[in-house]
């Protein structure tokens, strides 16, 4: 259920943090039964609705839903379950729930590429000195800016024809 565009359905999205995300991989009853087991005032989400938004048969639960299920799965941002580009990457949106990452976030807006370049390879090299794991060269690499849509393969033919036909 991935469209034209590079963005991961929620079907995806579930399934992998359904896989193991920090650590408990689950089923969609042990999902369901975890979700009973919330402290508070949670909605049930039964296992079929469960098996049915990972397998993509089902793609619009309700808001309660979607926090109910994020809790359960260990306090995962309800956003990462949204359908945009931006809401993929687990890592960043872990990340931006620390305010101090948050205004560090703000701070680096409206920095030119250069200067953005430069904290990189400061905050790479200081992440080294104090023993702390690497950031994935594809999640560091990714040209600061606006990300550009992925082309589908009639998008690109189409853009490749009007090129060559000088339109």
């Amino acid at each position: 259920m991935v469209s034209s565009s590079s963005r991961l359905s929620l079907a995806e999205k579930l399934k992998a943090l359904m896989a193991g995300h920090r650590g408990r991989a689950h089923t969609s009853r042990s999902l369901s039964a975890s979700v009973d087991e919330l402290p508070g005032e949670q909605p049930s989400v039964s296992h079929a609705t469960i098996a049915k938004l990972a397998n993509g048969s089902q793609d619009n639960p309700t808001v309660n839903t979607i926090m109910a299920l994020c809790e359960a799965l260990g306090g995962v941002p309800p956003a990462h379950l949204l359908p945009h580009e931006s809401y993929d990457d687990l890592e960043a949106l872990l990340a931006f729930e620390e305010p101090l990452v948050r205004r560090v976030m703000i701070l680096l807006r409206g920095l030119p590429p250069s200067e953005l370049q430069s904290v990189i390879g400061d905050l790479e090299r200081r992440r080294a000195d104090l023993g702390l794991n690497r950031v994935a060269a594809s999640d560091a690499s990714e040209a600061p800016g606006k990300r550009q849509r992925r082309r589908s393969k009639d998008e690109a033919a189409r853009y490749a024809a009007d090129t060559l036909e000088g339109l």
